[in-house]
């Protein structure tokens, strides 16, 4: 299953702070926190090794998402008759060909539940355990991200088992789907509070059991796609990793630390040296005119600042998408974007950024790591770009949310209609204005300094509207209490997505941890 969005272009903020350098590694090249390619360390990468890897005229292609990979097992019991006393527990299973008949449904709704995802999904072979956990199935759970327990009967060995190896558990039970199932009734008494008044399972609570829904087993396998996805991301972090208005490196080692993120710098002396071997050479400089002719051709789409800005955009983008494509990762942030790429760059990264999370890449400006894990997981999770903001005060059920680098594609497919204007802040370069759609269901998260607790707001875009922010905003509708919402506020930026996303963004902090709270 293919993450590319369809449809690409044809023919191919707010404070900042300082830009540290550093060096930026290449996938299975790491040493000493240095790129190499051809041999050659970060501070020799010329801009022909970078173009050349990266396949000159070729689409736009983001590496993919990771399938998650899966491992069923089917829990059951065959009794034995014993006249006057009690010889079978509830139930419908209680022969082995009725569970070989619960196998093939099992495997039959895994696979419509694989054929209809939005996401990868990787299925391995159902397995009916019976008694003891065979050595092979515990094998196979080994090479899962996550195992689906079916318990129709016997004991819970599966479960156990799969999560002394700290894998994701979830349990799907009967009640009205097939033959009903023992764990139906027992699994709260005991197995989840093992005959006490508390959850008593570590690794498993009430959030991990489904019965009979498969969309809601669907949106729980989304959940841990997109978990997978962002667990131990690689970021190159162009001028070093950062995040706003926090001391130097508290935030990041936090995300080294909580997200097992892999933050690669690449210092801005090394990326003036790329952006100008790029400006010198013919043919990224035609290919980015080339492409900004056709993007400036799409339909609903509006210059409004000068040419030259929007063509250099273009051959920015080609720098930073190249220097992902080296790295074998799809992430990128820039800090000290206003006053670092403006002289360099001859332009803004604005309209960059826009285009790279357009194209299935997901690109931030600030290096806020604040933030950043949480529009990490929710594309990962949604397959949509996302809305790095800044808010305003709550008042009247509206919030504004402004920025100057929103991506497009918002839906994941689809362009919305885009004023070309200059940065707002400077008045230069080149920035999207995005018309997003009034009476869309949005996501809002909004994660804290400290990694600890993030909150939760479901909105719906209100308007668009053209005040002297940064320039593309929305005036977000939500149904909760102002003042609710005014003391729920923690750190700063906010990561908005099109889509109601809130439970499984939920899902997936409990296991990093960080607490979630919806409002």
């Amino acid at each position: 299953m293919s993450d590319a969005p369809p449809n690409r272009f044809q023919a191919r903020c707010c404070p900042c702070t300082s830009c540290p350098a550093g060096a930026l590694s290449r996938r299975s090249l790491l040493k000493a926190g240095s790129l190499t390619i051809g041999g050659m360390a970060i501070g020799s990468v010329a801009w022909s090794a970078l173009a050349a890897a990266e396949g000159g005229e070729a689409e736009p292609v983001a590496p993919p998402r990771a399938a998650l990979k899966i491992k069923p097992v089917l829990t059951y019991d065959v009794p034995k008759r014993r006249p006057a006393t009690s010889w079978r527990s509830w139930g419908g299973i209680e022969t082995e060909e009725q569970a070989k008949e619960e196998v093939a449904r099992i495997t039959g709704e895994l696979e419509k539940i694989k054929a209809a995802a939005d996401f990868p999904l990787e299925l391995m072979p159902v397995s009916a355990v019976r008694g003891a956990m065979p050595k092979e199935v515990h094998a196979e759970m080994e090479k899962a991200d996550a195992v689906i327990v079916y318990p129709a009967g016997g004991g819970m060995g599966a479960a156990d088992a799969a999560l002394k190896l700290g894998k994701p558990v979830i349990a799907f039970m009967r009640h009205r789907s097939g033959p009903v199932y023992l764990y139906y009734e027992i699994i709260s008494p005991r197995y989840l509070h093992r005959h006490s008044d508390k959850l008593s399972t570590p690794g498993m609570d009430n959030t991990d059991v489904v019965v009979d829904s498969l969309d809601e087993l669907t949106w729980r396998l989304r959940s841990l796609c997109g978990l997978k996805n962002t667990m131990g991301a690689k970021v190159v972090c162009i001028g070093g990793p950062d995040a706003w208005a926090q001391p130097k490196d508290v935030v990041p080692n936090l995300v080294r630390t909580k997200w097992k993120m892999d933050l690669q710098t690449v210092s801005y002396p090394e990326l003036g040296k790329l952006i100008q071997a790029a400006m010198a050479d013919p043919a990224a400089v035609a290919l980015a005119k080339k492409r900004a002719a056709a993007y400036l051709n799409i339909p609903g789409t509006k210059l409004e600042t000068e040419l030259p800005f929007v063509e250099n955009a273009f051959l920015l983008e080609q720098v930073f998408r190249n220097l992902m494509t080296a790295a074998g990762t799809r992430y990128i942030t820039i800090n000290h974007c206003m006053g670092a790429i403006m002289p360099i760059g001859k332009t803004t990264a604005c309209l960059t950024l826009s285009l790279l999370n357009d194209e299935g890449y997901q690109a931030y400006c600030e290096s806020d790591f604040v933030v950043i894990p949480s529009g990490i997981l929710a594309v990962n999770i949604s397959n949509r770009p996302n809305f790095l903001n800044d808010p305003t005060y709550p008042h009247d059920h509206l919030i504004t949310l402004a920025h100057c680098t929103a991506p497009r594609r918002m839906d994941g497919k689809n362009l919305e209609d885009a004023r070309i204007l200059t940065h707002f802040e400077s008045d230069y370069g080149a920035s999207p204005k995005v018309e997003m759609k009034k009476g869309t269901k949005v996501t809002n998260i909004i994660p804290d300094f400290a990694s600890a607790k993030w909150i939760g707001l479901a909105g719906e875009v209100a308007d668009a509207p053209f005040l002297p922010i940064c320039r593309s905003q929305i005036e977000m509708a939500y149904q909760v209490d102002d003042l609710k919402v005014a003391q729920n506020m923690p750190g700063f930026h906010w990561m908005t997505i099109y889509g109601d996303y809130l439970r499984e963004v939920g899902y997936a902090l409990k296991r990093v941890p960080i607490a979630w709270e919806v409002l």
